[in-house]
């Protein structure tokens, strides 16, 4: 397995367990996600997997376990015996099996904040980005493990810096929060994604 395949797995796998750990009675617990309960987090991550699935392989994003298709920065609709988990893991296993695949891995997006990139580019930089901010959005609606992977989150950080103002022109970002002196790795990375831990 290629290193960003790995790298994925790892995020993916944290992702997850987020997932599997949400309380029951926690799914309409609002995320700092503005208008978004824990629910619409992991619709969304889905559904931005599905998207960039769709667009590799040229097809159209379909709904499946209980979650509908919306817009790429949107939070799709979730039928309410949606197996959420099951889902995640349908499209995490078709992205990994895309990064290991040379031809596929290589193929170019057509845009995005960092411009038209390799698929495993963009997964590794935009698609760790997502995995980290929303693991970290539902585990503190849900009361779950915060701590992120330190190595993960500095490694994006740093290949977001240059990425800030074409983020923000997708929309679908929140502008940087105010930096905090002496702040950790993880917080300072939280506030560039317009976090406030």
């Amino acid at each position: 397995m290629s290193e960003i395949a790995e790298r994925y797995s790892d995020l993916a796998d944290a992702f997850l367990a987020r997932v599997r750990a949400t309380p029951a009675g926690r799914w309409d617990a609002p995320s700092p996600c503005q208008g978004w309960v824990a629910r619409d987090v992991v619709a969304h991550v889905i559904n931005g997997h599905r998207g960039i699935l769709a667009a590799v392989h040229g097809t159209r994003p379909e709904a499946e376990h209980g979650v509908a298709v919306s817009p790429m920065a949107d939070a799709p609709a979730v039928e309410p015996d949606a197996d959420l988990a099951a889902a995640f893991i349908a499209c995490r296993d078709q992205i990994l099996a895309m990064l290991r695949d040379p031809i596929l891995a290589r193929r170019p997006l057509p845009g995005g904040p960092l411009g038209p990139v390799p698929v495993e580019e963009a997964t590794d930089v935009i698609g760790a980005l997502e995995l980290l901010g929303h693991t970290w959005d539902l585990a503190r609606a849900t009361g779950g493990d915060e701590k992120l992977d330190p190595e993960a989150v500095a490694r994006t950080h740093q290949a977001l810096l240059p990425h800030h103002a074409a983020l923000l022109a997708t929309g679908a970002f929140a502008p940087s929060a105010p930096a905090v002196r002496d702040a950790d790795g993880q917080t300072a990375f939280l506030r560039f994604i317009g976090r406030q831990p």
